[in-house]
C-alpha cells in the first residue's frame, strides 16, 4: 500500500466519499468546503495531484476503498479525525507576548556574534546591530522606511548601540558576508530545544520573488502564454515535536531535493541527536540510506511503486529499509507521516511571515529567506519558554532563572560567531 491508497483508506474510512450521480463527490482533506470530482471508471480526480501526475490519487482510493466495502456488505469503520489539544492560557501569553520576546532573545542571539577587526577608515556599523535590524525587519514585514520606528524602540530599550539609516539596512541585507551568519544563528536558535527532539523530517519549500519567468518554458520547452514568479527554495531539516528548524540550505529554484540530503543531515546530527528522519520519495536513494545508516539515524522513506524486491539475505541500508516497509506498510507509513510536520513548519513560516521576498538581488532575496527562518525559530523557542516553564535566552549573563527542565538549557553564550 502506497502512501496514496493509504491516505485515501483513512478518507473513506471517514465517509468523505459520497455518491453523486454517476460520478462520486470526495471532500478535501484540508479545505472541508472544496469538494473533487471521482470517477472510479476512469481513474480520473479534478484534483491538483492527479492532473499533475495523472496517477490515481487518494480521493480515487477513497472512492475504490468505499466502493468496495459497500460491495461486499462489508461494514466501512468510521474514524474521527485527529486533533490537537491546545493550552490556550499559554498560548494567548505567548501570542501576547511574542513581540517582546523575540526582540530580546534575537538581540542576545545577535551578542554571539563577533564584531570583525577593522584597522583604517570610518568606523563600521556593528555587524550585530545590522543582523538584528535586518531580521527585525523581516519579521515586522515592514518597508525601511516604516519600520524605522521599531529600530528606534530597540535602541531606547538597549537592544542595540545605535539607530542605523534605513538604507543602511537595505545595504545590509544585500550583503553576501551576512548569509553564512544568519545560517549559523538559525542553527544556533535551535539548540535551546535539542533536548525535546529526536525525530527530524526534511523538505523543500519555495518563497517567490518579484522576477518573473515562463514555468512552461524553462522546464518543458513549451510555449504557453503567462508569467509566473521565479523563487528560491529553502531545504530545511526540522524537528517533528516543535517545528524548529535544525540546520537550512537556500538554493534556486532548478535545485533538486535529494542532493542536499547528505549536508542537511551532517549539520542536523552535529548539534541533534537525530533518532529517525522522515523524507518523501524524491530523497529515495541508496546513497541517501547508506548516509543514514552511517550517522546512525533511521530512515523512514516510502519506496515507489517501480522499486524492486530485495532479497532477504541482503543486509544493506536500501534491503533494511524495504524488508522493514513490507513487512508492516501502515506502521512504516504511520512513522513516515511524522513528515507533514514539514509542511506545517513551512505553512508557519509562510502565515507569519510572508511566501513573498522583497528584495530584488539575489543575495538579499537569500538572506531575507534566511530571516524569515531565524524569526520562526526565535518564535517557536518563546512559544516553549512558556510551555515549558523555561526561561530562554542564548547569553548566561541575561538569564533570569534556571529553567525549570534541564534537558531544555541549551544556551549558547559561551560561543562565538564568525
Amino acid at each position: 500500500m502506497d502512501a496514496r491508497e493509504h491516505r485515501g483508506q483513512l478518507l473513506a474510512a471517514k465517509g468523505w466519499a459520497k455518491i453523486d450521480g454517476g460520478t462520486w463527490r470526495v471532500r478535501s482533506q484540508y479545505n472541508p468546503a472544496k469538494k473533487y470530482r471521482v470517477n472510479p471508471h476512469a481513474d480520473s480526480c479534478t484534483c491538483p495531484d492527479h492532473e499533475e501526475t495523472n496517477l490515481r490519487c487518494k480521493h480515487v482510493w477513497a472512492v475504490i476503498h468505499t466502493m468496495t466495502a459497500e460491495t461486499n456488505d462489508g461494514v466501512l469503520t468510521r474514524t474521527e479525525a485527529v486533533t490537537y489539544t491546545q493550552e490556550w492560557s499559554s498560548y494567548n501569553r505567548a501570542q501576547v507576548e511574542e513581540k517582546d520576546t523575540f526582540m530580546q532573545l534575537l538581540s542576545d542571539l545577535c551578542a554571539c556574534i563577533e564584531e570583525p577587526p577593522q584597522a583604517k577608515g570610518r568606523p563600521r556599523l556593528s555587524l550585530a546591530d545590522m543582523t538584528f535590524a535586518t531580521t527585525f525587519k523581516v519579521f515586522s514585514r515592514f518597508s525601511a522606511r516604516r519600520f524605522a520606528s521599531d529600530l528606534r524602540e530597540a535602541h531606547r530599550r538597549g537592544l542595540i548601540s545605535r539607530v542605523p539609516h534605513y538604507n543602511s539596512v537595505c545595504n545590509y541585507m544585500a550583503n553576501p558576508t551576512l548569509t553564512p551568519i544568519l545560517t549559523d544563528l538559525i542553527t544556533e536558535s535551535s539548540l535551546p530545544l535539542r533536548g525535546l527532539e529526536s525525530d527530524f523530517a526534511i523538505d523543500a519549500s519555495g518563497f517567490t520573488t518579484s522576477r518573473f519567468m515562463k514555468w512552461l518554458n524553462e522546464k518543458h520547452g513549451i510555449a504557453q502564454s503567462g508569467n509566473y514568479r521565479e523563487w528560491l527554495k529553502a531545504h530545511v531539516v526540522v524537528g517533528t515535536r516543535t517545528n524548529v528548524v535544525a540546520a537550512i540550505e537556500v538554493t534556486d529554484w532548478k535545485e533538486g531535493d535529494t542532493t542536499h540530503f547528505a549536508s542537511l543531515m551532517r549539520a542536523a546530527t552535529k548539534e541533534f541527536d537525530v533518532a529517525e528522519i522522515s523524507a518523501d520519495r524524491a530523497y529515495l536513494t541508496k546513497s541517501n540510506l547508506a548516509l543514514a545508516d552511517e550517522l546512525g539515524v533511521t530512515p523512514f522513506i516510502p519506496f515507489k511503486s517501480n522499486s524492486r524486491a530485495v532479497p532477504r539475505h541482503e543486509n544493506t541500508p536500501w534491503a533494511r529499509m524495504y524488508h522493514r516497509f513490507m513487512a508492516d506498510p501502515d506502521a512504516f507509513l504511520s512513522r513516515y507521516h511524522k513528515r507533514s510536520n514539514v509542511e506545517s513548519t513551512f505553512s508557519m513560516i509562510k502565515a507569519k511571515f510572508g511566501d513573498g521576498l522583497m528584495s530584488k538581488s539575489l543575495p538579499a532575496q537569500t538572506n531575507e529567506v534566511l530571516c524569515k527562518v531565524l524569526c520562526h525559530n526565535i518564535v517557536v523557542v518563546g512559544q516553549a519558554a512558556v510551555e515549558f516553564g523555561i526561561a530562554p535566552g542564548f547569553c548566561p549573563e541575561r538569564q533570569v532563572a534556571a529553567p525549570r527542565n534541564p534537558c531544555l538549557t541549551g544556551l549558547l553564550g559561551q560561543r562565538r560567531i564568525h
